[in-house]
């Protein structure tokens, strides 16, 4: 099955400039054509994209999931570096969850003491 641009933006939640951003730079590989010339993508596109979606929604650097996707072009031999890429990016993660964890916390603590100090709802 191949979906186009607009499709697989509607798929994936990015907008059709940043699928031809990805293309450019290399986050996309092979991104099948139409006999006119106009791009369309695979159901395994797709579901690339949506890796990508999760890595760029979590934070990680367009470098980062730019050597992901080498990775992954590489075929088997690469997965015990792509787990470790992926390992990585879930620790980032983890100490990025503590942080906000920890803020909110903070923000908490002052709406209970305007709360308690100035009777406010």
């Amino acid at each position: 099955m191949f979906y186009s641009p607009a499709q697989a933006a509607e798929k994936t939640g990015f907008s059709i400039d940043t699928l031809r951003y990805y293309e450019k730079i290399g986050l996309l590989d092979r991104i099948d054509r139409t006999a006119a010339g106009r791009r369309r993508f695979s159901s395994d596109d797709v579901g690339f994209l949506g890796v990508l979606r999760c890595l760029r929604d979590t934070g990680m650097p367009i470098a980062e999931m730019q050597r992901y996707a080498e990775l992954a072009r590489g075929g088997a031999e690469t997965v015990g570096e792509r787990v470790a890429v992926l390992e990585t990016h879930d620790e980032r993660i983890d100490r990025q969850i503590e942080t906000l964890r920890a803020q909110q916390q903070h923000l908490r603590d002052k709406i209970r003491y305007y709360r308690d100090s100035f009777d406010v709802e």
